[in-house]
Formats: structure tokens, C-alpha cells, sequence
């Protein structure tokens, strides 16, 4: 039996990269005998841990955000639309998604899809919906329900949705990641170790590959590129800082 590796993809519905990473990655992944546990997280939640604002927070690049994934969608082929306003408090919909995840904080792809899809795919135009009109939050919350009705699963409660949420966003930060998309990967490539001890310890620290333009580099190192297995991955850690602003 084949090795199955097993990946991890945090996304907050908020995140425009994310649904377009979503909806690359079985492409990037082709070929790969892998396993995916989709946990949703809190990317506000992110950004206060790590005292940074969203790109949607500062002038300028909020627009060229904007621009670049409805271009960027359209190059790829997958339907976007922004919706009707961007920042969005997104707890409603990742407290609901929640309520489909196991006892790990996984949901399912098409949970997933559906939550992706409910921000970013409302509409044939530029311009989409409001994510957090109670109708269409109703609507996806009834779709989500009936999903877990015809598996026969059971749902988590509200209150538990919320720990889950908590607990994904925490487990997330502690792995090294810092936004979103970002897949989190333990490869059995390693990179060289001087000492047994150093190995170890190398065993246990994941890959973290952050954003749309990292599915590649993802792929590259799931296929078992030489580059993963040197020494440059570990060095970039190492990098001294040369000026700290106040």
C-alpha cells in the first residue's frame, strides 16, 4: 500500500487567496497519494497574535488585493466574484462550517467548498453578495445541515463550534503559521542533520507554505525535490536580523 502523506490547509472564508488556493490545489496536488484535513481559523485572530494589520486593512494595497485575485481568477478559470463589502466579520459562517468538523476541527471539502463558494462565487459579475445577510446565512447553514443529515453525522453544538474555532486558530500559530492559505506539511524529505539529536528534532518541525503562489513549492517538495533535503530550507531561520524598527 502506497504511503499516504498527510497535509494540512488552515483557510478563513475572509481570504480571497484561500478560495482560490482551494480551488487549485487538487491540480497542484496531481498525482500525489495525499490526505487533507481542512481546519478552519480565525485569520483576525492571526494577525492581533502577531501585532500585523490585513491587507484589506491598509490603503493601497486593499485595492491592488482586489485587483490581483479577480485577474488572478480569471487567468485560472475559476469564477470569483467580491462581495458586497470586504473586510467582513466572518464569525457567523467559520462558527457554522464548524458545526459540520469532527472532534479534530476537520471539515469535510464540500463543507469547505460551500463556505468558500457562499463569499466568493455569489454571482456572475465583479460584484457579489453580502456574506452575512441572514437569508443567505440561513440558507447555508440549512445546506450544511442537510449535508451532515444524509452522511449521518452529528453536528456540534454551538458552543463546541466555537472551542473548535479556538483551538484550530491556536493549533495553527503554534505550527508557525501567520495567514492564510497556509498548508502545513511534516514531508519525509529531512534536511541533513549534523547529530542525531538535530534529526529529531528536524522530524518534528513542519514545512509551513504559505499563500496561492506557494502550491507549487508545495508540490515540488511532496514529489521529493533535492532541494528540500539541503540545508537551505533550515538556514533561512537563521538569518540574523540587521535592523529592528521601533
Amino acid at each position: 500500500m502506497a504511503h499516504m502523506q498527510a497535509l494540512t490547509f488552515y483557510f478563513d472564508p475572509i481570504s480571497p487567496y484561500a478560495y482560490l488556493a482551494f480551488e487549485q490545489l487538487p491540480e497542484a496536488l496531481a498525482g500525489l497519494s495525499v490526505n487533507v484535513a481542512y481546519k478552519p481559523v480565525l485569520f483576525g485572530a492571526m494577525l492581533s497574535a502577531n501585532g500585523q494589520k490585513g491587507p484589506a486593512e491598509i490603503a493601497g494595497k486593499r485595492e491592488w488585493t482586489y485587483r490581483q485575485v479577480l485577474w488572478q481568477a480569471q487567468h485560472l478559470g475559476i469564477p470569483m466574484a467580491m462581495p458586497s463589502a470586504h473586510p467582513f466579520n466572518p464569525l457567523a459562517l467559520l462558527r457554522g462550517l464548524l458545526q459540520t468538523a469532527n472532534a479534530r476541527g476537520e471539515v469535510n471539502r464540500y463543507c469547505a467548498e460551500l463556505a468558500l463558494r457562499h463569499v466568493w462565487a455569489s454571482s456572475t459579475t465583479d460584484v457579489g453578495l453580502d456574506p452575512n445577510d441572514p437569508e443567505r446565512l440561513q440558507a447555508i447553514g440549512a445546506a450544511l445541515h442537510q449535508h451532515m443529515q444524509q452522511r449521518g453525522d452529528t453536528l456540534q453544538t454551538l458552543d463546541q463550534a466555537k472551542a473548535l474555532l479556538r483551538a484550530n486558530t491556536d493549533e495553527a500559530l503554534a505550527a508557525g503559521v501567520f495567514g492564510v492559505p497556509t498548508v502545513v506539511v511534516y514531508p519525509d524529505v529531512q534536511p541533513a542533520a549534523q547529530s542525531g539529536q538535530a534529526a529529531a528534532a528536524l522530524q518534528t518541525t513542519p514545512y509551513v507554505f504559505w499563500g496561492l503562489d506557494a502550491l507549487p513549492m508545495l508540490g515540488d517538495c511532496l514529489r521529493g525535490s533535492p532541494w528540500f533535503a539541503g540545508a537551505s530550507w533550515q538556514a533561512m531561520a537563521q538569518v540574523p536580523v540587521g535592523i529592528a524598527r521601533q
